[in-house]
């Protein structure tokens, strides 16, 4: 049997939540729900949310800095519902990785269809797994052992090129070649040294494996086990 969503209500104003509740068991989503900002992060990392709608006047911090910090870990789709309609709060929310912004008082019924929409498009991103790897396409994103990696932009696309053909060697000319295609300036020791500060990040989640592989005079390649 398939598993329902679940979403995960950040609330304080409990009238609110029983309506917003009320519309999503309606509509067949499994809900939790909470009240205090500081609680949504160590839900989220017991993993089992599909979606988070937040409230941003919360009491004990702003949902715009728990969306922050979520953001540094998940691209879990993220709805904020607030009384705060003004636009800067709009912009806000949004450039801080919020996926929708809907402003009290609203529609249960449109809440649930925005819900129902944004669950779509997650679930249609290209999430691919390469054993303790998660490559969201979408999102530009990588997870390894669970664990979302910070990242440059060269760092990404370097692994990014490796777990494309795990086990298979790459030379530092090829890596260069598709991950540094828009550099103005770069050589094959800019591969090692991404190799290396991507390693340190590797080996900073999980000491006991180093994925990333070293075939002198050849390049290198991935262990995705």
């Amino acid at each position: 049997m398939q598993r329902m969503p679940t979403i995960l209500l950040v609330e304080d104003e409990h009238a609110i939540a029983d309506t917003v509740l009320y519309a999503l068991r309606a509509d067949g989503y499994a809900t939790e729900h909470i009240v205090l900002g500081g609680e949504a992060l160590p839900r989220l990392r017991r993993g089992g949310i599909d979606l988070v709608i937040l409230d941003v006047g919360l009491p004990d911090c702003s949902g715009f800095d728990v969306c922050r910090a979520l953001r540094a870990e998940s691209a879990l789709p993220v709805i904020f519902l607030t009384a705060r309609d003004a636009e800067l709060d709009r912009v806000l929310g949004l450039e801080l990785g919020g996926d929708d912004y809907m402003a009290k008082p609203f529609s249960p019924r449109e809440l649930v269809a925005r819900v129902r929409a944004r669950l779509r498009r997650h679930d249609g991103g290209e999430v691919q797994r390469r054993g303790r790897f998660e490559v969201d396409a979408a999102a530009h994103r990588i997870r390894y052992g669970g664990h979302w990696l910070d990242m440059t932009r060269y760092e990404h696309a370097l692994l990014h090129e490796l777990l494309r053909r795990p086990g298979a060697i790459l030379s530092r000319a090829q890596l260069l070649d598709r991950a540094w295609q828009d550099a103005m300036e770069s050589s094959e020791r800019t591969v090692d040294t991404h190799v290396k500060t991507l390693r340190a990040k590797l080996r900073a989640l999980d000491p006991a494996r180093d994925p990333i592989r070293t075939h002198r005079g050849l390049g290198y390649s991935i262990d995705v086990d």
